[in-house]
């Protein structure tokens, strides 16, 4: 209960300062905002703990799609600012325990990046919630379909101008929002690396 009420105040977060960013202290440029501006992908391992089917291991395929929200005016790219953009990404995963099974869905997210677009290296924090499918039964759930709340913590370091290798550890909570008992939820932790294109 706890950690779903972190990563919910994290998600208010976000989505306020984001918006206040864009109003005040982010001027937009007629024709950027808001418009596709990266896609990366992203994969790796995950693990969380059943309470009788010992291991929760699963392998995911997560492809994000990066719509800036502002966009600094010319002449100030190479100013520090915080970037912040929404996130539409839909994933896929191989479950390899307690048995093999696999995951489908799509997340939700808002995501603000720190430093200046010039700096190779971009430090970020992402959070936000989606919908998931599992095809693995587990008793913490009296359901297969569930909602999948994110608090992410990652970087991209560009080694071309629009290329970047990325590495993040997110933060999963799973939960049906108490539509069907049982709803004891599941926590899992999970170290993701890949590429990130950015136009």
């Amino acid at each position: 209960m706890v950690t779903k009420k972190l990563v919910s105040a994290l998600l208010g977060i976000f989505v306020s300062i984001s918006a206040q960013s864009v109003a005040i202290g982010q001027p937009v440029q007629k024709g950027h905002a808001s418009r596709l501006s990266a896609v990366g992908f992203l994969s790796g391992f995950g693990t969380g703990r059943l309470s009788e089917k010992g291991n929760y291991q699963v392998v995911p395929l997560y492809v994000d799609f990066d719509f800036r929200l502002s966009k600094p005016q010319p002449g100030e790219e190479n100013k520090p600012v915080v970037s912040f953009y929404f996130v539409l990404e839909p994933f896929v995963s191989y479950v390899s325990s307690p048995d093999n099974n696999a995951e489908i869905g799509n997340n939700f997210l808002i995501k603000a990046c720190f430093l200046a677009d010039t700096s190779r290296f971009r430090p970020y924090v992402k959070a936000g919630v989606g919908g998931i499918f599992i095809t693995q039964h587990i008793r913490e759930q009296g359901t297969q379909l569930n909602f999948n709340e994110n608090a992410c913590l990652g970087f991209h370091y560009f080694f071309k101008k629009n290329v970047a290798f990325t590495a993040e550890y997110r933060y999963r909570h799973l939960s049906n929002a108490d539509t069907k008992r049982p709803n004891r939820g599941m926590d899992a932790n999970f170290g993701l690396a890949g590429v990130s294109y950015f136009f």
